[in-house]
């Protein structure tokens, strides 16, 4: 019988790539579209703090004003200045306000410019720090135009005023007030900058989700060659074969164009072995459990973890399965420990600490599907016999 398209359409490689295209289609949209309309529906659920150290009148009325206006549910107000700044330094705040002691009385002097401090931590989610940077910048148009109109107000009382001295009051006019916005760890200029973290993180889950799929299937097909435990000890052992090689290779691209300091190349080293040490054991539980249809649970669960990484999208603004998820991915904890060893002063451990409980334990449950899942398969006892000593004469 002549062999037909129907009959190609009907082999497993055909089913298995229609199934694939649909299913990825699904889930790729499924998951990303609603998981990104938190942004920017969700921005008012972003933590800011308000510090008000002002001893005059001035001070009371701005943090009244603000808490009013500005677009967040969240306002922090019995916080002083150094620690909402160390809250900000490690990602628990998106913005401090913070109004100086002086504000009143140099509002009132009008001989200098009072500034308000609006400080931003950009190394953190992009669109938290660049939500922020729109928001201050409306803040101070508003202020600007307000305290501008107070001093105008003063200057016409004083209608007839020498030429000299009607222009230091038009000068006042335009000094009464300029906000002061301040950003801490700041990123280098460009976008490979702002998701390196992220890149980084994707390549060494990639690698390792794809591994765990390959490893596994060594894994199967040596049954009875060796001991399960043997086996997959020599699955551990070739994943951290391929997660040092492959981490080189990483660091080398990332060396070449993104050019980090020399001295985060250990560290950094460190951080990306590990990761893929980690997402190797996560991404293998599915695999070990259930066979090579394991790599296609783990297609929605890679996906998830693209937007609950924290990497565009910050915890306090996804939506309650993508925050769920961030809890228990090993994406998440790597992408704020970059975060915090490439661009910021905090300490990266919490979150290296973090990635090493999700990598044990996973690694715990597959030892657990190997142990009670996987049936024992009788040891092939064929040994070599040694040579005679007339084979040895011979």
């Amino acid at each position: 019988m002549k062999f037909k398209y129907k009959h190609f359409l009907k082999t497993q490689g055909s089913i298995a790539a229609i199934f694939m295209g649909i299913f990825y289609g699904l889930c790729m949209l499924g998951i990303f579209l609603p998981g990104y309309s938190a942004i920017p529906g969700n921005i008012d659920q972003l933590p800011v703090a308000i510090v008000n150290d002002d001893v005059g009148e001035y001070g009371d009325k701005i943090a009244s004003q603000l808490k009013e206006n500005l677009p967040f549910k969240e306002i922090e107000t019995d916080v002083t200045n150094k620690q909402a700044l160390k809250d900000l330094n490690k990602n628990d705040l998106a913005l401090v306000v913070h109004i100086p002691k002086t504000f009143s009385a140099d509002m009132q002097n009008g001989e200098t410019s009072s500034s308000i401090d609006f400080t931003v931590n950009e190394a953190g989610p992009t669109v938290v720090s660049s939500t922020m940077t729109s928001v201050v910048t409306e803040i101070n148009n508003q202020l600007s135009a307000q305290f501008s109109q107070q001093t105008a107000q003063g200057v016409l009382m004083n209608f007839n005023l020498p030429e000299e001295k009607a222009a230091e009051m038009a000068k006042q006019i335009e000094t009464a007030y300029s906000g002061n916005i301040v950003t801490i760890n700041e990123v280098p200029d460009g976008m490979h900058h702002n998701m390196l973290p992220m890149f980084l993180t994707m390549a060494g889950y990639v690698g390792a989700m794809i591994g765990a799929m390959q490893l596994v299937t060594s894994f199967r097909q040596s049954r009875g060659k060796a001991s399960k435990t043997r086996l997959f000890m020599y699955v551990q052992m070739t994943a951290l074969l391929v997660a040092v090689v492959s981490s080189f290779v990483a660091l080398g691209i990332t060396y070449l164009v993104n050019e980090p300091s020399g001295d985060l190349f250990l560290s950094t080293l460190g951080q990306q072995i590990l990761n893929y040490m980690v997402c190797f054991n996560f991404t293998a539980i599915l695999v070990f459990l259930v066979g090579d249809g394991g790599m296609v649970l783990n297609i929605p669960i890679l996906l998830t973890q693209t937007i609950a990484n924290g990497a565009t999208v910050s915890r306090d603004m996804m939506y309650a399965p993508y925050e769920w998820m961030s809890h228990i991915s090993p994406m998440y904890y790597s992408v704020q420990a970059y975060f915090a060893n490439l661009y910021s002063t905090t300490s990266p451990s919490p979150f290296i600490w973090s990635m090493v409980a999700v990598g044990l334990g996973a690694m715990f449950i597959n030892m657990l599907i190997v142990a009670f899942v996987h049936k024992k398969v009788p040891l092939d006892n064929q040994v070599v016999q040694p040579e005679t000593e007339a084979a040895k004469t011979a």
